[in-house]
């Protein structure tokens, strides 16, 4: 049995000030470290053979975070990067939506058909990021592993676990920062989801909702 955690990172300056992030390098928060603790106590007692995170500084230090007082590092893996926003990367949701009014009603409404210019299409990232986790469970066989990713790619993915169908990503949430996903494979990479975007771990004080839905 391979077990397979991922987890979002934890709250940002690109969270609250309402940003479009994907590869934009925004540090974490003092709310955001404070979640990071409650995500380290989770994994205390959970025995990790490997740990990866995005290559971006607010998932290695969720990576960090994860690992505790192991004695293990953790690997960047370029796959479970976020989208790149393209030419709206960095930007707040108010300053996309003016200058480029038809992402409002594709964002809210039509996710799978996001396709900024100069930047990665949701369909790319739906592939992407799945066969980014099956690379992993293949290479880990028999492992426990925890992967440190972004909000906008773990909504993919969990929409490729739970609903097999990119046209119905707008029914699929995003996750509270921090939450947890764990899938548990088999030697012939067939898989189950024992839970998805837990945040049990995270109080009502430490939770930032507005992280966790598409900005309206």
């Amino acid at each position: 049995m391979t077990r397979i955690y991922i987890v979002r990172h934890c709250e940002t300056v690109g969270n609250i000030k309402k940003i479009f992030q994907g590869l934009t390098d925004l540090d974490i928060t003092e709310l955001g470290s404070r979640q990071l603790e409650a995500l380290s106590k989770r994994f205390e007692a959970i025995l990790l053979d490997r740990v990866f995170a995005s290559p971006l500084l607010r998932t290695q230090k969720t990576a960090k975070a994860i690992i505790g007082k192991k004695d293990i590092d953790f690997e960047i893996e370029q796959g479970l990067i976020e989208l790149n926003g393209g030419v709206i990367e960095g930007k707040t949701y108010n300053e996309i939506y003016t200058t480029f009014p038809e992402f409002k009603d594709m964002w809210q409404n039509h996710p799978e058909d996001f396709a900024p210019e100069n930047g990665e299409t949701m369909p790319h990232a739906y592939e992407r990021i799945w066969n980014t986790i099956l690379k992993i469970a293949s290479e880990n066989r028999g492992k426990t592993v925890a992967c440190a990713s972004h909000g906008g790619v773990i909504r993919c993915l969990n929409c490729r676990l739970l609903k097999d169908d990119i046209t119905k990503m707008n029914e699929v949430p995003f996750g509270y920062n921090t939450a947890v996903t764990l899938i548990e494979f088999e030697d012939d990479l067939s898989y189950k989801v024992k839970f998805c975007d837990d945040a049990s771990h995270i109080t009502d004080e430490l939770m930032n909702k507005e992280a966790a839905i598409p900005t309206k």
